[in-house]
């Protein structure tokens, strides 16, 4: 129970990356943006749009991705500076842990576990609705019961359990390879989404605008809350940042740079969407933007966009669970989580039994659990980490203001409590059933820190050593 709040030195995180638990240093500015694309231009624009723009938005929702887009905007600019100071695995949990003590970086490394374990469980599902789509297109019909959760007449969702299943050996054979694939499928990936915009915006009727906010501003903020989904993925950049060339210029450049042009995009796509199909008839589909051209009778172009889906969303996959690998790995080199779960393989240069435990409790969420639960349990999880990431940035600004910073965020502190309103406005703002869940596992969570992972810090080792030099 003692030193709960102990801080992790920057030089001690900094030296682990050169240790024999390090990871290999591969990535440069251009994969780390692809990588960032590839995670949020996904399920946000082939998934969700149809969801919040039924349930909660309406044509609005092109004010809930602004809102959603500034509050991450902020976020983004925090995670910028500190994953160019703090180059290393583990994202907000790392940065907690030198900024705030181990208390919140446990509490913040929890919710990216439930951050990403969910956020690849709803992409996964997402898939499988664009792959069963495409099959039912070539005239084969997949039964319910290989497609469909249990809670939703079916008995596993088999489509999404075998993606994870190839996702999962591609992130164990390394992440060179991770990485090329990632860029392929990415490329694809916008193509498509530029095809919808051409294809769609002409047969855009303003019509379908009215009313533009039916369930008026606490539709546009719940709107928000959910959609903000969609914009994950920049945050599991810097879980990539113990394998960047030269983090200190690359990070920031790949951050940025990917929530820009998806901001833009998912501006772009979301009027169309709703202006070509009144908003309530996405209430029954995974699939809106095949739906919306099937609307209007392009069925190539539907066709079409669903073959992208599958590629965008495949990418999607690849960096959320590799960011969740990260993380577990960086939790349990610490000694958190055992410690097993933080070996590196020397063949493969990549942390394979916490991938492999990753992907098999991914698989079992995606096959047996409904899309509207593991979205809104993703972005509770992701909302918390910015505002950890957020405070972070104030706390090392006193502690030590003459460290070298290669990205500094502008107007602070004001930009990094900006941030941390935004986020905390926003989980506000989820169904209550959601915050009910989140307070849940953050019991459990703090159950197993003080049974397991705070007796077990590598912490320990380290202040033990510490006292006995001061005896000598």
């Amino acid at each position: 129970m003692k030193n709960i709040f102990r801080t992790k030195p920057i030089e001690s995180l900094l030296a682990e990356t050169k240790g024999k638990n390090s990871l290999e240093k591969s990535l440069g500015a251009f994969e780390l943006t692809m990588l960032g694309i590839g995670a949020i231009v996904g399920t946000g624009i082939f998934v969700l749009t149809g969801i919040a723009a039924a349930k909660y938005s309406g044509p609005a929702l092109v004010i809930s991705f602004i809102i959603a887009g500034l509050a991450c905007g902020f976020a983004a600019l925090c995670y910028a500076e500190i994953a160019a100071m703090v180059p290393v695995a583990g994202s907000a949990y790392t940065y907690g842990y030198a900024a705030l003590g181990e208390f919140w970086a446990w509490i913040i490394g929890w919710d990216l576990i439930l951050e990403y374990a969910f956020s690849v469980g709803t992409v996964a599902i997402g898939w499988s609705g664009y792959f069963v789509s495409i099959l039912g297109d070539l005239g084969i019909k997949l039964p319910d019961i290989i497609t469909k959760a249990p809670f939703e007449g079916g008995l596993v969702n088999l489509p999404a359990v075998a993606i994870l299943v190839v996702i999962t050996g591609i992130l164990v054979a390394g992440v060179k390879q991770s990485a090329t694939t990632n860029n392929i499928i990415v490329a694809i990936k916008l193509a498509v989404v530029l095809l919808f915009i051409v294809l769609g915006v002409r047969h855009v009727h303003p019509a379908n605008w009215h009313p533009f906010m039916p369930y008026g501003w606490k539709g546009v903020f719940s709107g928000a809350s959910v959609i903000f989904f969609a914009y994950i993925g920049f945050d599991a950049v810097s879980t990539a940042a113990e394998e960047v060339k030269d983090p200190k210029k690359d990070l920031p450049r790949g951050i940025i740079a990917s929530l820009i042009i998806c901001t833009v995009l998912y501006i772009a796509v979301s009027a169309i969407l709703t202006g070509m199909v009144p908003y309530l008839k996405f209430n029954d589909t995974a699939a809106p933007v095949a739906f919306a051209l099937q609307q209007v009778g392009i069925n190539w172009g539907s066709a079409l966009v669903s073959v992208g889906a599958i590629c965008g969303l495949t990418s999607v996959l690849i960096v959320m669970l590799f960011g969740q690998t990260r993380v577990l790995f960086a939790m349990s080199r610490d000694g958190l989580l055992p410690r097993v779960f933080g070996q590196v393989n020397q063949r493969f240069h990549t942390p394979v039994k916490s991938t492999l435990l990753v992907g098999i409790i991914t698989m079992i969420i995606a096959g047996f659990t409904p899309i509207s639960v593991v979205s809104e349990l993703t972005n509770i999880g992701t909302l918390a980490a910015f505002i950890i990431v957020s405070a972070s940035v104030i706390v090392l600004r006193k502690r030590e203001p003459d460290r070298p910073r290669s990205f500094k965020v502008p107007f602070s502190p004001v930009t990094p409590i900006f941030a941390m309103i935004a986020c905390a406005f926003l989980i506000i703002n989820l169904q209550k059933v959601t915050l009910v869940r989140f307070a849940v596992w953050l019991v459990v969570g703090l159950i197993i820190y003080f049974v397991y992972g705070n007796s077990h810090s590598v912490m320990n080792d380290e202040d033990l050593a510490s006292t006995q030099d001061a005896a000598k």
